[in-house]
């Protein structure tokens, strides 16, 4: 009977911690639905920034890696615009939308987090601490975010992608004031 239970354990413990490991909090879907409402035909349309050499470059700078990323997908309505990035915390994405508004993050939310430990940063007691924040001219975020006790590294990911996001948004108006009307 021992045996059958440890054999037992060893197949299902991996099953259960892989499922353990991967929570969902919010859809992108959703994150993008309630961050920019209902569109009159309904949910807003994504659109594809292309990342030129020297952006790729400074994402790069932010992550401390390499990104191999050609483009990425976002939403746009007037001066708000939704970005969902992943960013490895341990050894695992974590997948995070950030709502960015008149050039500041209005809203950063944690989707779907699948590390097995440092989940409070999905907490607003956290995410809160990314409101109203800019980027200065270094990409630097203009205020101190607080980390959290055995949270380092998916803190970490959370401040790059909510630099990633600002610095998008800020290439994304300088992409659109330079175009032609």
């Amino acid at each position: 009977m021992k045996i059958l239970i440890a054999l037992l354990s060893l197949f299902l413990l991996p099953l259960t911690q892989s499922q353990a490991a991967q929570s969902v909090y919010q859809s992108p879907a959703d994150f993008v639905t309630q961050a920019l409402g209902n569109q009159s035909k309904g949910q807003a349309k994504a659109k594809v920034f292309w990342f030129s050499a020297e952006q790729r470059q400074v994402i790069e700078e932010i992550l401390a890696h390499d990104f191999r990323p050609l483009r990425t997908r976002y939403w746009q309505q007037g001066d708000d615009t939704v970005w969902i990035l992943e960013e490895i915390g341990k050894e695992a994405p974590i997948t995070v939308g950030i709502h960015v508004r008149h050039g500041q993050i209005y809203r950063t939310k944690v989707l779907i987090y699948r590390e097995s430990r440092g989940d409070e940063v999905r907490h607003d007691f956290f995410t809160d601490q990314f409101k109203s924040a800019t980027l200065t001219k270094d990409k630097q975020l203009d205020k101190h975010i607080d980390g959290i006790t055995g949270a380092t590294l998916s803190v970490r990911a959370l401040t790059k992608l909510a630099r990633i996001a600002l610095y998008l948004d800020r290439q994304l108006s300088l992409q659109q004031n330079s175009e032609p009307r």
